[in-house]
């Protein structure tokens, strides 16, 4: 059901090609630093086409593209979505109906056509890259985890975990509280042994969008399948392949692969900086999604036992992705509002026409339904949505509740609508104080105190529904 999808986008090099045909890629062969430079243009050209850098300074055979989904009205043409309201249906409808992904032999496999065993310098093989001044090391925040087979419960999973390889092939693997890792390495804390995975680079357009689904566990509980609703959405399935030195699958049309292990127990400080002062939460590091400077914590550590690639020759591709950008916004956002509409349909079908995450949100912080009543007997429901949403999407702060006469992906109406329609004495709900939230939204580590900004720590008030 999801649109007619190219042909070409079941992997990156094929999305580029779909977009140089349809003029929607900008590309250079002008030098570009990833300390600083790289982010600040694509900063620049926020929500613009995709640029594809073909000359990286310090790595020679590397390519980076940025603001891939940075402009949803070419991702929506990509995948044949109509439009924004079509997108989120669709995407809803592939979460129950997704297309399991086929395994391929490691012969066949373009990210196993050079394999590295024991990597002494896993940066090398990526590219690391700095936002701000701020930020005492360069990070790898563009790597997407795949967890499949028993350790996800028989499904497959995708997702984002910012690195730093300070010692070589060892680096931080920072892990959201709650996230479906979290819930991972959780269970298998006590295990003998840790957790293989492969975190995987350049992957096809659909991967990369699942990889920013988190925090909507009710639709996308541990053991469903990630890969398979990606497969969905590309309409065809995604390809698969065995690892060669752990027990674990990687994406086989992706770039660049780090196969190894998570050890939740060996725990490590994100910077030289915090480490000196044995102090977590308060140094800067990598800025985060709510669109403030991120935090140096302790982290588990992913230790690399191999690099496979495609062909140096070839130039494999890295998407490094940038936090608070439009590109960052849209791919944590789009699954996510197709989550909740999902969730809302399940409540009760007919109600909720559309979801929007507007960029003020940020990401998980909250969203804009816009709903239908089509009946007396329907009053009530919106304050349901409300809480559900609130409820079941971690760290959720605000959740606006708009008419069909609003528009929701207009904030000057959906505030023009706060404006003149809310009763502060009735229209205004506080469900789940106390509820659990996210650390990394500075609201909530001020509850901390003089404590550790962690998330034992932190407290949550609750959210907003309005």
């Amino acid at each position: 059901m999801p649109g007619m999808a190219s042909e070409l986008i079941t992997d990156l090099r094929g999305t580029l090609e779909w977009l140089r045909a349809e003029g929607d890629l900008m590309e250079t062969d002008h030098p570009v630093d990833p300390d600083i430079e790289l982010t600040a243009i694509q900063k620049n050209m926020d929500g613009s086409c995709p640029i594809l850098f073909n000359n990286v300074v310090g790595k020679p055979n590397h390519r980076a593209v940025t603001n891939l989904f940075g402009d949803m009205n070419v991702i929506n043409k990509m995948f044949g979505w109509t439009d924004d309201v079509d997108r989120t249906r669709k995407l809803s409808y592939a979460l129950d109906h997704p297309l399991p992904p086929v395994e391929i032999g490691q012969d066949e496999a373009p990210c196993q056509e050079v394999v590295i065993e024991d990597p002494v310098n896993v940066n090398d093989y990526i590219i690391p890259i700095r936002h701000t001044e701020y930020e005492p090391e360069l990070t790898v925040g563009s790597g997407n985890r795949v967890v499949a087979g028993k350790y996800f419960d028989g499904g497959t999973d995708l997702g984002y975990n910012r690195m730093n390889f300070r010692w070589g092939n060892v680096g931080t693997f920072q892990i959201s509280p709650g996230s479906h890792m979290w819930q991972v390495v959780s269970k298998h804390y006590k295990d003998d042994e840790p957790v293989p995975i492969t975190m995987c680079f350049g992957l096809p357009p659909s991967c990369t969008l699942m990889a920013g689904a988190g925090f909507d566990y009710v639709i996308l509980p541990q053991g469903c399948d990630e890969i398979g609703i990606a497969g969905a959405i590309q309409g065809t399935p995604v390809r698969m392949v065995k690892a060669r030195t752990v027990d674990a699958y990687a994406v086989a049309d992706c770039e660049v692969v780090l196969e190894g292990y998570v050890n939740p127990r060996d725990r490590r400080y994100e910077t030289a900086e915090a480490e000196e002062a044995g102090v977590q939460g308060r140094f800067h590091f990598h800025p985060e999604w709510a669109g403030y400077m991120g935090k140096s914590y302790k982290a588990p550590t992913f230790h690399c036992t191999a690099v496979t690639m495609r062909k140096p020759e070839s130039k494999p591709i890295i998407f490094p992705l940038a936090v608070h950008t439009l590109d960052e916004h849209n791919i944590d956002t789009t699954i996510r509002e197709a989550a909740m509409f999902n969730l809302c349909e399940r409540m009760q079908p007919g109600i909720v026409q559309d979801v929007v995450i507007p960029y003020c949100m940020t990401d998980w912080g909250g969203a804009i339904i816009q709903v239908k009543k089509r009946n007396k007997i329907d009053e009530g429901w919106q304050r349901n949505f409300m809480s559900a949403i609130l409820s079941t999407s971690q760290g959720a702060r605000i959740c606006i509740a708009v008419s069909e006469d609003a528009d929701p992906y207009d904030m000057d109406d959906v505030m023009w609508n706060i404006t003149t329609r809310v009763n502060p004495h009735s229209d205004i709900l506080n469900p789940i104080p106390g509820g659990r939230g996210q650390t990394f939204m500075p609201a909530e580590r001020m509850t901390a105190g003089d404590a550790e900004w962690t998330a034992s720590n932190t407290r949550f008030e609750g959210g907003m529904g309005i």
